[in-house]
């Protein structure tokens, strides 16, 4: 474990950013390859870009010369305290983890010239990469992986932390046959403070992959990470997600009101064994779905123990869900017509006021 302070001693947004004595930059310069970045790492091609940052192959000079992988937020949002907290909070949370299974943090002593997190370089491909070129998996293969991944989240789950963020794009499947989950953005623990920063930021899951208590913004906990194993193990099984819609607000609000299709109508190769577990992690509510991720990963190991109770065939399709657009116009119409009604009726009551007519 790398020496860092206990999660639970950062209180909010202002504390963490004041204690890394954050100041933004004013440059406005992004970084280029071959620019040497606080005298150690130079900077190499991009490996991948978001929306917020980009993530740069680097070598360190001062272990080795070895691979690193440098993510650096573009500059606009180093002037955003809450986008600055999130990110400290990220670098904090992965540098307290130490599990081979999740992505490894180095530190960087002494002050940074800019906001930039370090970590082990990767070889390999995402697992959303491997499902996009072959489909379903077999069976074996996706109980497989998605014990492995159970392996990475029981530890980190034993460390108080949530990764409220999982999914295929995460986990990378690595050219030496282990496996790494990524991205601790939205990490965090169970019962901590920083559920303050996730109350307050937009983006707090993937539509695809969260859970109903994300949805409905009620406090997660370890089986939120459960329902998103579950939605990654119907997806190597199925080659479909649970829920699947244009308008990602319809995509969440389907979860919240109803159940996937059975996998075994989608893939009748798949075990009734196999359907039975995905079904289990996939439960609407968090009380239903397995207690812990021991308790998922005991039935991943042994599918010929596992008891069918048939939940397949009692399964409630989703409700109608008015699209994010048309329920900002069904909410605009009530609106309007409260107004219209409010309008007539002090019309009316003006007209029948004492002393109006003569």
């Amino acid at each position: 474990m790398n020496a860092c302070a206990p999660l639970a001693d950062i209180a909010s947004c202002r504390d963490l950013v004041e204690k890394h004595d954050w100041v933004p930059p004013s440059t406005g310069v992004e970084l280029q390859p071959g620019h040497i970045l606080d005298g150690r790492f130079v900077i190499g091609e991009p490996i991948c870009q978001g929306g917020m940052a980009t993530i740069y192959l680097a070598e360190d000079k001062q272990n080795g010369w070895c691979k690193v992988a440098i993510k650096v937020p573009f500059q606009r949002f180093e002037k955003d305290p809450m986008y600055v907290a999130r990110f400290l909070r990220e670098e904090q949370i992965g540098l307290n983890l130490d599990h081979p299974a999740l992505l490894k943090f180095i530190p960087v002593e002494g002050k940074k010239s800019r906001l930039y997190l370090v970590t082990e370089y990767l070889a390999g491909s995402t697992l959303s990469r491997l499902l996009h070129r072959c489909g379903p998996l077999p069976e074996a293969d996706a109980l497989k992986i998605a014990g492995l991944i159970g392996d990475a989240l029981k530890h980190l789950h034993a460390q108080g932390v949530i990764h409220r963020d999982l999914k295929p794009d995460n986990i990378m499947l690595c050219c030496d046959h282990t496996i790494r989950i990524m991205d601790f953005g939205l990490a965090a623990p169970v019962a901590g403070r920083f559920d303050i920063l996730a109350d307050k930021t937009p983006v707090f899951g993937t539509p695809q992959y969260m859970a109903p208590e994300q949805v409905k913004r009620t406090r997660s906990d370890a089986r939120t990470d459960i329902y998103s194993l579950g939605v990654i193990l119907y997806e190597m099984l199925t080659g479909k997600l649970p829920f699947s819609h244009q308008d990602p607000w319809v995509m969440a609000q389907s979860r919240v009101s109803g159940d996937p299709a059975a996998p075994r109508t989608i893939n009748p190769a798949i075990s009734p064994a196999a359907e039975e577990i995905t079904l289990h992690a996939l439960q609407r509510k968090a009380a239903a779905r397995y207690a812990s991720v021991d308790a998922f990963q005991a039935e991943l190991a042994a599918p010929e123990k596992v008891s069918l109770t048939g939940y397949c065939n009692r399964l409630r399709p989703p409700r109608f869900v008015l699209s994010f657009e048309q329920a900002q116009m069904c909410y605009g119409l009530v609106i309007s017509a409260v107004i219209l009604v409010g309008l007539l009726g002090a019309f009316f009551l003006l007209l029948h006021l004492p002393g109006r007519h003569h």
